[in-house]
């Protein structure tokens, strides 16, 4: 199956959200390269950035989970696509 890159970006400002979103995460550890996450005690928020090489469909689902969270706001980047020569 054909997959893409992307960088899902989250930020977090409900602290009671983060054990359900570290359970979705792990849902969908096969996919993941890498995470990074900042806290911005400030602020009161937590950043997080995910490096995910999962099909387009996974990729949907995954950041839709995570945005319908309660305080979680999250958006994906693409990688360009194969180019057609």
């Amino acid at each position: 199956m054909e997959t893409r890159i992307a960088a899902i970006s989250l930020i977090i400002d409900q602290p009671d959200s983060v054990e359900t979103l570290n359970a979705i995460l792990h849902d969908y550890a096969p996919y993941i390269l890498g995470r990074m996450g900042i806290p911005y005690r400030e602020k009161g928020l937590n950043i997080i950035c995910l490096a995910v090489d999962a099909p387009l469909n996974v990729i949907n689902a995954l950041t839709g989970k995570l945005g319908r969270l309660k305080g979680v706001s999250a958006k994906a980047v693409y990688a360009p696509g194969e180019k057609n020569e």
